[in-house]
């Protein structure tokens, strides 16, 4: 069974002064992780993770990574503008020139002086002109955009292009995942990623990368390996083909978590053990054991130490027996709209019999407004306490303002026990922000 990594006592002492529902992270869990992938790809002298700022846009929750040698995959301005506030590239205008000898600072940029990746599509000029000022590693989602960025930038001396083999997607060791490339809409087919790196290299630029992503959330250690034989050898046809060897190559995301408790986790040693082997194999009898590896993680680096804290506080017997909470799908949309499964643990009562079974439901006017759907938990009382696991993750960064409803606080438990406010919660004011009051304005 999933357990909780805070108690009923912790919670009862929080809500003296943050109130249900609220987030809540747990650091220690956060860096323990970090360093486990770092390690599983210690192999690769250029690794670096770049932490997808959409799964936990929290500035708190990035400076932690930050400390941990973690870059960030942005895909918007405002994306753009956090991994600013938090200071990524900042470290990079200081770092020596070409053959400098200050190793420290060398690795805390992973080696390759960009804090940023960024990864967008049908992408807005500004956003381009952004992530070029920050000195952002971009990646060219489409080929049309190389004419794009030149006319707005210039193409710079780094960039990265997005393929997309095309096809189906399968792992040999889990027939369950499966995906199909073809009908996704990131990326460059393999005749047009050949061509953007001969035009790229035309135009002045130096280091090339390549980056992928074909499934999501997938419970199994072959699904990297897999990609990365896609992607090195696609490596190899690009450096045969095009006269440009790549740099680096960035897998992106797609390995998951078991948000079910029965569902096995992935080993990040034995991945990165398998991507070992493919580069090996591939790129190192082609004369490219030089080429860096990127790591592009959202949902394997926060979800499972994040939870949603709410509480019971009414209670519904009709045709079906209903419990229902101070949080809803505004504080957690993927139940609603995907029906997905997210544990849950009342709070106190670990280990007492799930003999009850329950609707848990928000508040909201929407049936789909429901944290779980005939789940058997032991008996709730009103003014319980209910963690609802591995919401790290596309939990809060989801939220919105439906009924409106008010985003929740954040928090962080920190490795000494330490309760931090990283985020408050909405008030009635931040909701009406957007409207001018002012006087004779809010007139029709």
């Amino acid at each position: 069974m999933k357990k909780a990594f805070v108690t009923k006592e912790q919670v009862e002492e929080i809500v003296k002064s943050y109130p249900t529902p609220f987030h809540i992270y747990d650091e220690k869990g956060i860096r323990e992780n970090a360093r486990a992938l770092k390690d599983a790809f210690s192999w690769n002298k250029g690794f670096r993770e770049y932490f997808a700022v959409k799964a936990t846009p929290n500035p708190f929750i990035l400076k932690v990574l930050q400390s941990e040698g973690c870059g960030f995959d942005c895909s918007s301005y405002t994306e753009l503008l956090l991994a600013e506030q938090v200071g990524a590239n900042r470290m990079f205008a200081q770092l020596p020139q070409e053959g400098g000898t200050d190793a420290a600072q060398q690795r805390a940029t992973g080696g390759n002086g960009h804090d940023i990746m960024f990864s967008s599509n049908a992408t807005p000029d500004e956003d381009f002109k952004k992530a070029f000022e920050l000195g952002a590693i971009i990646n060219l989602d489409d080929f049309t955009h190389i004419d794009v960025l030149d006319k707005l930038t210039g193409i710079p001396e780094t960039i990265c292009c997005r393929y997309n083999p095309g096809g189906e997607f399968k792992t040999d060791g889990s027939p369950n995942v499966m995906d199909t490339p073809r009908d996704a809409k990131y990326g460059m087919t393999h005749e047009q990623i050949i061509e953007a790196y001969k035009i790229l290299k035309s135009k002045g630029a130096k280091k090339f990368g390549m980056h992928a992503f074909l499934a999501s959330n997938t419970l199994t250690n072959d699904y990297y390996p897999t990609l990365a034989r896609i992607m090195f050898k696609a490596a190899v046809d690009i450096k045969e083909k095009a006269g440009v060897e790549l740099s680096f190559i960035n897998l992106s995301g797609g390995v998951g978590i078991p948000y079910r408790p029965d569902q096995p986790a992935n080993d990040i040693k034995v991945i990165g053990e398998g991507v070992r082997k493919a580069y090996e194999e591939i790129l190192v009898p082609a004369g490219m054991g030089e080429v860096a590896i990127f790591t592009e993680l959202g949902r394997f680096m926060l979800a499972p130490f994040g939870m949603l804290i709410a509480k019971a506080i009414r209670e519904k017997h009709i045709y079906k027996e209903y419990i229902g909470l101070d949080a809803c799908a505004a504080n957690l949309m993927r139940p609603a709209i995907y029906g997905a499964y997210h544990h849950i643990t009342v709070l106190g009562k670990e280990n007492a019999p799930c003999n009850h079974k329950y609707d848990v439901t928000g508040g909201l006017c929407e049936n789909c407004d429901k944290f779980a759907v005939d789940r058997e938990l032991p008996k709730i009382e009103l003014g319980d306490y209910i963690a609802i696991h591995d919401t790290g993750a596309h939990g809060f960064s989801m939220g919105y303002n439906y009924n409106g409803k008010l985003r929740s606080a954040e928090l962080l438990l920190r490795e000494d026990g330490s309760v931090k406010l990283i985020r408050r919660a909405e008030t009635p004011e931040d909701y009406f922000a957007t409207f001018d009051f002012a006087e004779g304005k809010f007139e029709l």
